[in-house]
């Protein structure tokens, strides 16, 4: 028992570790990435190619002056960045990063929770962030910040549908809601469930990209309308974590993308460790060059999309994906 508990901790400080320097240094990738697609040079003068840049925007973050505004609802003001930050850290919980090591003499996953209904847990917990990003701009008693949150509330529900659908084709084909399980059904690169949902990986891929609130779905931070929507009103560390979040969130549907439709760890040659960070590596990747690339929707194309296109597109998809299966 102490054994196994010793084993848990370790995976779970692992992780976070590793999930808090990704969003360091996915920020500094993200703006370097911009940068060559512009034509700039990004961060350069914070050490060697600027890494470390995430280490001086850190300490810029912790030695700010905490603003908390006159008339804010400062109970739920403070509570919402935790109502987003912890669960975009609590999905990792289920996600397998890779097969087995040898840890201690013995064979441990690499994973800290097989969940038999893992994709339901996930779901689950990434639709409460709606509820940090709602509380921070109603808790604002700011417009720009209430609007703000509005049309993420409107977004991020709407576009749920969407993943959702996208997901139930490859729960079909597996057979199982555990996400071992799906990457096991994935044996080789011609099983990858890619190939059979096509439509349902660009479903997701899409669904995704407004779920987290990115370009060019980023209207809730639409700076030209809403200043910086809603985390207007925020800063220090309390800013730092809506941030985190955003980028936590990015890792999270990219390993997500990468478990349920790239055959999660599995892969010629290379370690699974590996071709799981590499696949994952190339989801974000797509998200920067997206960015960089197109521009932002109005928010009635948006939610028109979301509604008229996707949830329909999805819904057909589920049918069709049932009848082949049956």
């Amino acid at each position: 028992m102490l054994e196994q508990a010793i084993i848990a901790i370790i995976k779970v400080a692992v992780v976070l570790f590793a999930i808090l320097t990704a969003c360091a240094y996915i920020v500094w990738l993200e703006r370097k990435l911009v940068a060559r697609m512009q034509v700039r040079l990004g961060p350069t003068r914070v050490g060697p190619f600027g890494l470390l840049q995430p280490l001086a925007d850190a300490i810029k973050l912790f030695t700010k002056e905490e603003i908390i505004v006159e008339q804010a609802n400062k109970w739920l003001y403070l509570v919402a960045p935790l109502l987003a930050f912890i669960p975009a850290f609590i999905t990792f919980a289920v996600i397998p990063f890779g097969d087995t090591v040898t840890l201690f003499g013995r064979e441990v996953e690499l994973l800290i929770s097989d969940f038999n209904v893992g994709i339901l847990f996930i779901l689950g917990v990434t639709s409460l962030g709606v509820y940090g990003v709602v509380l921070a701009g109603w808790s604002s008693n700011s417009k720009y910040s209430l609007l703000g949150s509005l049309r993420s509330a409107a977004q991020m529900i709407s576009y749920e549908i969407s993943l959702g659908l996208s997901v139930i084709g490859v729960l079909l084909l597996a057979g199982s809601l555990s996400l071992v399980d799906i990457v096991k059904a994935q044996g080789s690169v011609s099983e990858w469930f890619i190939w059979k949902q096509p439509v349902g990986f660009f479903l997701y891929l899409i669904s995704a990209f407004a779920e987290t609130n990115r370009a060019p779905f980023d209207l809730p931070e639409a700076e030209t309308e809403l200043v910086a929507g809603y985390f207007t009103e925020y800063s220090s560390m309390k800013f730092a974590m809506f941030t985190i979040a955003e980028y936590a969130n990015m890792v999270t549907v990219a390993a997500l993308a990468t478990t349920l439709f790239l055959g999660g760890w599995q892969g010629p040659f290379l370690p699974p460790v590996v071709w799981f960070l590499v696949k994952v590596m190339f989801f974000i990747f797509l998200y920067i060059w997206v960015r960089a690339t197109l521009p932002r929707f109005r928010y009635d194309q948006l939610m028109r999309f979301g509604w008229l296109v996707l949830l329909p597109v999805g819904l057909v998809n589920v049918l069709v994906t049932a009848l082949a299966v049956l």
